[in-house]
């Protein structure tokens, strides 16, 4: 394959994992929207009721979206680039089959079950919460069986299109209820069984967007049909095809929060047998759920992207045994990580108080006690994004059970380090933050020499991680100088903080180019790649160097 076809390829990964980026973020800012106001309309007591259905909603959405989209992906990839286009259209049917299966099941649980989960979990009034969130059960699956088709083909806009219109109805359709329940009884079940039907309605209005954008490509897909090379393959075997990459990745997503169940656990005990009170220890625990967690997961929008254009560029790549454009996309997805994520961490440990602060300001003392907790937390941020693009890697390559276990190993050095740490009263909170970098930290170790054993890539270490992370450790110090000049210059922390992270963008943007992060073909996959290419080698700014 040319060097242009390979940087052809490189584009499309880059475009996708910026759309399912941006598109991402527009989506959590909804999420926001959503959080909020219903906090303020319902309170803790409604919130109690909207609290009994997202347990088991999440439960099967693990199961339904973690491991099959991914799945269906990965083959439908590998068949569209031998041109079996065929087959690639029978994988999206039979995984129909069993995400139609897997909705119904969970439809029947929790529509039919709703006040046996209810009185169990010792809140009935949950019972109205559990039905209206139902039919997003039954539809989800649905969805994300439509997503993998579209990912396979490395097509992210209906993915980031219908994640958009997903939130958009939520907010609306779910906080329009809540109001309308509000003002016309003042009944809380009802507002949080109307806030909750907004998943409901969300996923509905996905579901139908993705029908159309299926119904349009009617044409097309026919076409590919008539071109399409013919080879047998059995819904039996795509079925199990299907599960064994499936089962493993699903497996590996509820390993994160059976973590944060055991570590609330483990944690709340530790802090009470070094002399803390229960009620110190909530409030020590409730600063990294309650105020870190929120900011660590805001750049993982930007890494889960790349991961996920990842996976069908890899497959492609794997089946058609093009190693030059496999070792390709490796690089520029590992890449494209660092560059996104070295400034994400840099910039919370730089401007963590300030951040805090802006986000919490009813809350200064806990604000305060937060920091520290959120510093350490931020060093994570570069090996979660490590762990998952070597995770996508394998999973693309056909290996998806080594990061389960990979993970696991992780996991237990995580809980052995934060039951020491937090033993000691001088960590205290911050010795499971510590636990939690730890378990990334190892399990990225792990996948990268998983990744480099079965693919023999190597990674340039000073391209990918030095210069990346001497780009932003000079875009951090600019932002702290600049906040501490803006707030002595204007007394405010909001404005500070809010111009020294838009500093901190132009700051990192010009250090990229300085210490030479981008080599031409990088270059040439951003918008404008050509005017930018010329512009970069003009005044010296491209990385050239083989």
């Amino acid at each position: 394959m040319s060097k242009i076809q390979h940087s052809e390829h490189g584009a499309k990964f880059v475009k996708g994992a910026a759309i399912l980026s941006i598109t991402g973020i527009i989506a959590k800012v909804f999420g926001a929207f959503f959080r909020i106001p219903l906090n303020n309309w319902i309170g803790a007591a409604g919130m109690s009721y909207y609290g009994v259905a997202y347990p088991i909603y999440s439960f099967f959405l693990i199961i339904a979206t973690a491991g099959l989209p991914v799945a269906i992906s990965k083959m439908v990839s590998e068949r569209v680039a031998i041109g079996d286009y065929i087959n690639a259209h029978r994988v999206y049917k039979v995984s129909l089959h069993i995400m139609f299966a897997i909705g119904v099941f969970g439809f029947i649980v929790c529509y039919f079950g709703a006040d046996i989960i209810a009185a169990h979990s010792k809140n009935p009034g949950g019972a109205a919460s559990l039905r209206a969130i139902a039919p997003a059960l039954l539809t989800a699956p649905i969805v994300a069986s439509f997503r993998g088709y579209s990912q396979g083909q490395q097509q992210m806009m209906p993915t980031g299109a219908s994640e958009v219109i997903e939130q958009l109805m939520r907010v609306f359709a779910g906080l329009g209820l809540a109001y309308m329940f509000l003002s016309s009884s003042r009944d809380l079940t009802k507002a949080a069984a109307g806030a909750t039907f907004g998943a409901s309605a969300g996923s509905i209005a996905a579901l139908i967007l993705l029908l159309v954008v299926y119904i349009v490509g009617g044409k097309e897909r026919k076409l590919h049909f008539q071109k399409s090379i013919h080879k047998d393959e059995s819904t039996k075997s795509i079925f199990s095809q299907l599960l064994k990459i499936a089962v493993p990745i699903t497996i590996g997503s509820a390993i994160l929060p059976f973590m944060m169940i055991v570590d609330l656990w483990l944690v709340m005990r530790r802090l009470q047998a070094t002399g803390w009170t229960h009620h110190q220890s909530k409030q020590l625990y409730g600063l990294i759920s309650g105020f870190c967690d929120p900011l660590i997961g805001f750049p993982q929008v930007f890494t889960i992207a790349v991961a996920v254009s990842l996976v069908p560029a890899i497959s492609s790549a794997f089946v058609r045994e093009d190693m030059v454009g496999l070792h390709k996309n490796i690089q520029t997805g590992i890449k494209t990580s660092m560059i996104i994520s070295f400034p994400c961490m840099i910039g919370l440990i730089a401007l963590a108080r300030p951040i805090l602060f802006l986000l919490y300001p009813g809350q200064p003392e806990d604000s305060a006690l937060a920091v520290p907790t959120l510093q350490v937390l931020s060093l994570g941020i570069v090996c979660l994004s490590i762990l998952r693009t070597f995770s996508s890697v394998l999973q693309g390559i056909g290996k998806p059970a080594i990061p389960v276990v990979n993970l696991s190993i992780g996991v237990i050095c995580k809980f052995i380090i934060t039951y020491i740490l937090v033993g000691i009263p001088a960590f205290n909170i911050n010795g499971a933050a510590a636990g939690n970098v730890a378990a990334y930290g190892i399990t990225a170790i792990l996948n990268y020499r998983a990744m480099h054993k079965l693919t023999g890539t190597n990674i340039n270490i000073v391209g990918t991680f030095v210069k990346p992370a001497v780009a932003a450790l000079v875009m951090g110090a600019g932002a702290h100088g600049s906040y501490v000049l803006i707030y002595k210059l204007l007394g405010s922390n909001s404005l500070a903080t809010l111009a020294a992270m838009i500093i901190a963008v132009f700051i990192y943007v010009a250090a990229v180019f300085v210490t030479k992060c981008l080599g031409p073909e990088e270059i040439l996959m951003m918008p404008k790649g050509e005017k930018l290419l010329r512009l970069t080698n003009k005044f010296h700014l491209t990385n050239n160097s083989k």
